[in-house]
């Protein structure tokens, strides 16, 4: 278990009786531990707790082990008794065609399928490889001792009969492909064209078997698995036309190794090309299986466009392919793949804490704009409300916030991560960090000590209390950090003197109230005591009768003025 990855999972119990719900993974164990006590002490919830989950490397499952339980112990229920049948779950040559044997057969043999640029449905389909197989040595023995030990743990069996078992049924399985070969069942679509072959075997029990043997040998001479799957779209191009049993049995056939490509690591980064982390990945397929909405969103945000990769051609062709209603089980299986990693504990972008939220903003754009299509709306918001937990931890949020940055510049950062996280406990969380930031002293000492400007200072603590107010913060947990910052401003307003100068100048009576209800509108200054004491001297300016004669013979500044009265008026 030397090379065994290891992650910790947080579920909580709302009331009792309900099921467990994920609240947070991470591979930080304290991380896990500290959240679960604070999400049990904040209440709301009935009971919380704490498991390790620790993947075995060869046979990739998981075993648990429960850390910490918080709150009402699980409820007592009866031991069941071991299982009666004792057989294993595939127990004839075609239950080894089942999406859930091929996948188990493509953990097993993943290695051994990446060297030969191959799938289980080719390997399920294919003379040639079985032979390849079953001449490489001890592969094969050793993907059935790793089935074999597991399979009769959970059926009280015995590991050497579960292992004669398997054989027994891969030995059936082969005898079968290989006498369909020699006697010259199996369909040659050199031979005939694929809507030939689709239509002759569509009433046929084996139809499934015999064209997938087909379509298996066709894309056998492919390069490289772009090269694969060109082949494979070009078989969905010329697939019956007509909508009826062969149309059905073609695309059902087609879609299999088409998922198994995009299912491993190998064939995925051959299509996209390699990318440098989780994120890179995670924007590739949702740009793969939701093209339309991606493209429209690229148009449009420049966020999305920065983080999106550009597709090649063959990619592109597929992502058409996926977006119309015959490759619906691949678009799904993308989906629930894409969901599945946001759910999971890997960071999306190892090492740039920034670019990570980037990724996660551009993902939920388009992931929420291909809604109903690819994803149901409450499970891309239910990821991203897990995914938005790990973005207000201590470690993420020092590794963001990084070193050489100004308190303001730390509280800008901030901002922009509460934007970015969902979820009403996720954005208090932030909320607190953002508020911790501001009202320490540190913010207020550099802002006055600051070589900038008193008017750009201002302008600046102005910006960023906009800003505060639009992240979505509750009104309560914005309305500390604003009235901070306005407490702050006024400090600089006071210090520069910056309206009694103002008041005092040789200007025009015009210019000066502009300028005064700007600062008293929340514009040019934060709103708080500089606000107040701008509105108060705008307002003793406005009865001035050399004002009204100012205005009078400038009516085009009169509505600007009545404007920024209002706004002054409505920010009191």
């Amino acid at each position: 278990m030397g090379g065994a990855r290891v992650h910790f999972e947080v579920f909580v119990r709302r009331k009792p009786g309900a099921s467990w719900t994920l609240e947070l993974a991470t591979e930080n164990r304290a991380l896990a531990i500290s959240n679960a006590e604070d999400t049990f002490k904040e209440g709301g919830v009935h009971a919380v707790k704490v498991t390790k989950e620790t993947q075995d490397p060869e046979t990739g499952e998981f075993q648990t082990v429960s850390i910490l339980n918080l709150g009402m112990p699980e409820p007592l229920t009866k031991r069941r008794a071991p299982p009666e049948n004792l057989e294993p779950l595939c127990v004839t040559p075609q239950d080894l065609y089942s999406l859930h044997a091929r996948d188990r057969i493509g953990r097993l043999l993943e290695g051994w399928l990446a060297r030969k640029s191959a799938t289980p449905f080719e390997l399920l389909h294919r003379p040639d490889l079985v032979e390849q197989l079953e001449a490489s040595g001890n592969e094969l023995q050793h993907a059935v001792q790793k089935i074999a030990v597991p399979e009769a743990q959970a059926r009280g069996g015995n590991v050497h009969e579960m292992m004669r078992t398997f054989h027994g049924l891969i030995d059936r399985t082969v005898d079968r492909l290989m006498k369909d070969w020699r006697r010259g069942a199996l369909p040659d679509l050199s031979k005939e064209t694929f809507a030939v072959a689709a239509e002759r075997l569509a009433a046929d029990p084996d139809g499934p078997y015999l064209l997938g043997c087909g379509v298996a040998m066709g894309i056998a001479a492919g390069r490289d698995w772009t090269d694969k799957l060109s082949r494979l779209m070009d078989f969905a191009a010329a697939a019956p036309p007509a909508a009826g049993p062969a149309r059905k049995l073609a695309i059902a056939v087609l879609q299999q190794p088409i998922a198994e490509i995009l299912e491993s690591r190998a064939g995925l980064e051959g299509i996209v090309g390699k990318t440098p982390h989780l994120g890179a990945s995670l924007a590739a397929l949702t740009r793969l299986a939701a093209a339309d909405s991606v493209d429209m969103l690229i148009k449009v945000e420049k966020s999305v466009a920065k983080v999106m990769p550009e597709l090649s051609t063959e990619a592109k062709r597929l992502g058409r392919w996926l977006g119309g209603e015959d490759f619906v089980e691949v678009r799904t299986a993308l989906g629930k793949r894409i969901l599945a990693e946001l759910n999971g504990p890997r960071r999306l972008v190892p090492g740039d804490a920034a670019l990570e939220i980037d990724v996660l903003r551009a993902l939920a754009m388009s992931l929420t704009a291909a809604a109903g299509k690819l994803l149901p709306l409450e499970d891309v918001q239910a990821a991203f409300s897990v995914r938005s937990k790990m973005l207000v931890t201590g470690d993420f949020v020092e590794s963001y916030l990084g070193q050489g940055k100004t308190a303001r510049e730390e509280a800008e950062a901030l901002v922009w991560l509460t934007e970015n996280v969902i979820g009403p406990q996720n954005k208090r969380h932030a909320g607190r960090w953002l508020k911790a930031l501001v009202t320490n002293n540190r913010l207020e000492k550099e802002t006055l000590a600051s070589n900038e400007t008193p008017p750009v200072r201002l302008a600046a603590l102005a910006a960023l209390q906009r800003s505060v107010g639009r992240c979505g913060l509750a009104p309560e947990d914005a309305a500390p950090v604003q009235e901070h910052l306005g407490m702050v401003g006024g400090k600089v307003e006071a210090e520069a003197r910056l309206i009694s100068a103002l008041t005092k100048a040789n200007a025009p009576a015009v210019q000066k109230l502009t300028f005064l209800l700007r600062l008293a509108s929340g514009e040019t200054a934060p709103l708080g005591p500089a606000a107040d004491r701008a509105r108060s001297e705008a307002m003793r300016l406005v009865r001035d009768d050399g004002l009204r004669s100012e205005l009078a013979q400038a009516p085009d500044q009169m509505a600007a003025v009545r404007d920024l009265v209002e706004k002054a008026q409505l920010a009191a």
